[in-house]
């Protein structure tokens, strides 16, 4: 992917899943990457990891549901490195409660949308300046096909990531003529963790029952989509062969919204 090399990214949810894949597709690509997340020890794992294939890494530990932590974050890839070109904000709660809204604790809501959402306009508050001031940059922000239609049970999420398509093309629109771009990816069911974690809520100890009655038969490719085939959409999005994609709502999702 052209206009990679030697760029400075950061990605937020970066030890696991989506966050991970794109992180890899990213340093394939010649660019410096920081992984940020909770776990320490989780995270220089994926950091290492990403070294050992010839990626130059580096691991910040922060919680996007805390301002200071986000900013912080921000700090510390640009002293580290000088700038900051790219960034997905890919973090999100993989603990979520299944509930209907009428029984949904209030903590839970803000919870939920304290990271899933809150956490995402932090980090666009703080990254965008480091980009303004490297000249351009380009953001990807990760939703779900969730953030496209309602979730019964999972109202906070679904609310959570309705609002970042509204935080990201109001980015999109106030920054892209400084040239920052900003987008939005929505997968759908990719096996990461945390879709392993919903199985097992949906069907406790069965969780392939999960994935064969209730996401299967929606999905018309017929299959579970791979962290590395969302993790490449992400990074042309960063990439300079995306370079007048701004503001778009990209699915990467095996067709299921296509019906819907």
């Amino acid at each position: 992917m052209k206009g990679l090399e030697g760029k400075v990214a950061l990605v937020t949810g970066g030890s696991s899943g989506i966050g991970l894949a794109a992180a890899r597709e990213l340093g394939r690509a010649g660019a410096k990457v920081a992984l940020v997340g909770r776990g320490k020890e989780r995270g220089e794992a994926a950091a290492r990891a990403l070294k050992e294939g010839g990626v130059e890494a580096h691991y910040v530990q922060a919680d996007m549901g805390r301002g200071e932590d986000v900013k912080r974050m921000v700090e510390e890839v640009v002293g580290k490195w000088g700038r900051l070109d790219v960034a997905v904000n890919n973090a999100a709660l993989g603990d979520m409660m299944l509930a209907p809204l009428t029984e949904l604790p209030e903590e839970e809501f803000d919870r939920v949308l304290g990271v899933d959402l809150k956490g995402v306009w932090l980090c666009m508050k703080y990254e965008i300046p480091a980009m303004l001031k490297a000249g351009r940059g380009a953001i990807v922000n990760v939703s779900s096909i969730n953030g496209l239609a309602g979730t019964p049970m999972g109202g906070a999420y679904a609310a959570a990531k309705h609002g970042m398509h509204g935080l990201s093309k109001t980015a999109a629109l106030e920054f892209g003529r400084q040239g920052v771009r900003v987008n939005v990816v929505c997968p759908g069911a990719h096996r990461t963790p945390m879709l392993e974690a919903m199985f097992e809520k949906m069907t406790p100890g069965e969780p392939r029952k999960a994935e064969e009655q209730y996401y299967l038969p929606r999905i018309p490719m017929g299959r579970i989509g791979e962290p590395e085939e969302c993790g490449r959409a992400i990074a042309w999005l960063l990439s300079e062969d995306a370079s007048y994609v701004n503001g778009c709502v990209m699915t990467v999702d095996g067709g299921i919204m296509a019906g819907l």
